[in-house]
């Protein structure tokens, strides 16, 4: 199991209403909405942004941030394709008709450094195309995509960001993936019906539109959809912003547990 957050508190807030909000309109200045899948175009154009000079030079600054490794020896490189990620879907939590039960949020890049420190390069397709919006500390969103096709092969793998937890779908289950899956919804898994009976009465009350989300109780941050460009991403590290990149992005260390399985 992972804890994947932020120890600022505005942070903390915006979980309770992590992609849960709707698709944004594309429009100049405003958010850019994710593609519906990853394809070897967006993967390629990711890919891309994850291997640039800057990207490189970027990460070089993060695995050096507590020095555990210098700057000029960190000689980050990118190992493997980026890999979609997915999150609970906002259209199947308010029981729109054919909504999957997920949605593209962001390809990951497997980043490693010389010493063997591990992140995940976010890329979001934005205004100026496929750019890194966050560096996240460990190989969370590789290793759920393992254990998911290990799991349920040809499944869906997704994250329900409000409570940190993994999943594996295909039909009509529900399968977890890790053990705050489990306490969401058995180790046995459930079917999608009733996983969408629970998501509903959890967060029903809390999509976009409603007095809980219009009273700015989610803290504005809405993931699903990638800022303008040279906008920053509105996530802070622990201890404040971390501002590493040199593009106008603001990347955050995303502390976590250390798993146990």
């Amino acid at each position: 199991m992972t804890l994947r957050a932020t120890a600022a508190a505005a942070v903390l807030a915006a979980t309770a209403l992590l992609g849960l909000a709707p698709l944004a309109a594309a429009a100049p200045g405003g958010p850019v909405p994710q593609p519906g899948a990853a394809t070897a175009e967006n993967r390629a154009a990711a890919g891309r942004a994850a291997t640039a000079p800057d990207t490189l030079a970027t990460l070089s600054r993060f695995f050096a941030r507590e020095g555990k490794v210098s700057l000029t020896a960190a000689q980050p490189r990118i190992e493997g394709e980026a890999i979609p990620v997915n999150h609970l879907s906002p259209e199947f939590v308010a029981g729109r008709a054919g909504a999957s039960v997920a949605r593209l949020e962001f390809l990951a890049s497997r980043a490693v450094s010389s010493d063997g420190q591990q992140a995940a390069l976010w890329t979001a397709r934005t205004e100026a195309g496929w750019q890194v919006v966050n560096i996240a500390t460990g190989d969370d969103e590789f290793r759920y995509a393992r254990l998911g096709a290990e799991k349920l092969p040809g499944g869906t793998v997704f994250r329900e960001p409000q409570i940190d937890a993994w999943y594996v779908t295909a039909g009509s289950r529900v399968l977890p993936l890790d053990e705050d899956a489990v306490r969401a919804v058995g180790a046995g898994g459930t079917n999608l019906a009733a996983y969408r009976v629970r998501v509903a009465r959890a967060y029903g009350d809390k999509l976009p539109g409603s007095s809980y989300a219009e009273s700015g109780e989610a803290g504005g941050y809405a993931e699903g959809v990638a800022p303008a460009a040279g906008t920053p991403v509105p996530v802070v590290a622990a201890g404040g912003a971390l501002v590493l990149g040199g593009a106008g992005v603001l990347l955050a260390l995303r502390r976590r547990r250390v798993a146990g399985a």
